[in-house]
C-alpha cells in the first residue's frame, strides 16, 4: 500500500483553476487588442403557470420588436434577438461602456400536446410577453373486465367516452 501526501494547498489551486474555467465563458473580457468591449448578453425571463395558460415574460431592454423572433421546432420555443449598440467609435475621449449588447438565443422546451399555432406574443415597453397555452388533459380511459369467459367485448364507461370525443 503506497502512502500519498494530502496537500491542501495544490488542492485549493486546482479547486481555483477549475471555478475560473467555469466561470470564464460567463465573465470573459475582451483581449487586449480589442477596440469592441462588448459582453455576450443573456436577457432576463419568467415563466408564469396559470391555470389555462403559462406566460413567459423576457426583459428586452433597448431591443426593437423587428430584432425579435420567436421560433417553434421540436417542442422547442427558441426567443432570439439582438440589441445593437448605440455609441459610436470617438478616439479623442475616453467612453465606458457597461451596457452589454449583441445577439442573444433562449430555449424553453414545452410540454408535450402544446399547439404551436395558439402560441401569442406582445412586446410592449421593453418586455415581451409570450402566452404559451397548455395542452389539452387528457382522461384516463377505464376498461371494465369481463369475468367468467365471456364472450361480449369489454364495455367502456360513458365519461371515458364523452372525454374521448
Amino acid at each position: 500500500m503506497a502512502v500519498i501526501r494530502w496537500e491542501p494547498v495544490r488542492e485549493l489551486h486546482s479547486l481555483q483553476q477549475e471555478m475560473n474555467r467555469l466561470f470564464g465563458s460567463f465573465l470573459e473580457s475582451p483581449s487586449a487588442g480589442s477596440s469592441t468591449a462588448t459582453r455576450q448578453w443573456i436577457p432576463a425571463m419568467d415563466l408564469v403557470e396559470r391555470d389555462e395558460q403559462f406566460v413567459l415574460r423576457a426583459d428586452l431592454p433597448g431591443v426593437r420588436e423587428a430584432d425579435v423572433t420567436i421560433e417553434v421546432e421540436d417542442n422547442v420555443l427558441t426567443i432570439a434577438g439582438e440589441r445593437r449598440s448605440e455609441h459610436e467609435e470617438n478616439r479623442e475621449g475616453y467612453h465606458r461602456i457597461e451596457r452589454a449588447t449583441g445577439a442573444f438565443r433562449r430555449s424553453l422546451t414545452l410540454p408535450d400536446g402544446v399547439d404551436a399555432s395558439s402560441i401569442g406574443a406582445k412586446f410592449d415597453g421593453g418586455v415581451l410577453e409570450v402566452t404559451i397555452p397548455k395542452p389539452k388533459q387528457r382522461r384516463p380511459e377505464r376498461v371494465q373486465i369481463n369475468l367468467g369467459g365471456s364472450d361480449q367485448p369489454p364495455v367502456i364507461e360513458a365519461d371515458a367516452v364523452a372525454a374521448a370525443a
